[in-house]
């Protein structure tokens, strides 16, 4: 992976961080491959290529979700929130109020990575 898909200069950031941009880099990329599979099996007039997108579409998902494992056992505030909305049953949105108590979000401040500001960096 090349360090121009980072938004910060590489050599600022951590491992830790660059891994965890190439795993939200990646699923957001396996989740953009599910959409285009699942609107070309849509309109897809042939039944058996429609089935073979379909399966496609299937492999980009199980893909994301590997991905997305890889983030829950990374990452604090994702294992977190999987914890509360992935399998939650009822109101998506009333599981967040419950969660937070009515408050705007339940995420934790931001720590700081102790490097400053990188305001007009380039």
């Amino acid at each position: 992976m090349s360090s121009e898909n980072l938004h910060e200069p590489s050599e600022l950031l951590s491992e830790d961080t660059k891994n965890q941009h190439r795993a939200i880099v990646s699923l957001r990329e396996e989740l953009e491959a599910v959409d285009w599979y699942q609107q070309r099996a849509e309109a897809c007039s042939d039944a058996e290529l429609r089935a073979v997108l379909i399966h496609n579409k299937n492999e980009e998902i199980e893909h994301a979700m590997m991905t997305l494992e890889w983030l829950r056992r990374k990452d604090p505030g994702f294992a977190a929130n999987i914890a509360t909305y992935v399998g939650a049953t009822g109101s998506i949105v009333a599981v967040e109020k419950d969660e937070t108590g009515g408050r705007e979000s339940a995420a934790p401040a931001p720590v700081s990575l102790g490097i400053g500001s990188l305001k007009g960096m380039k």
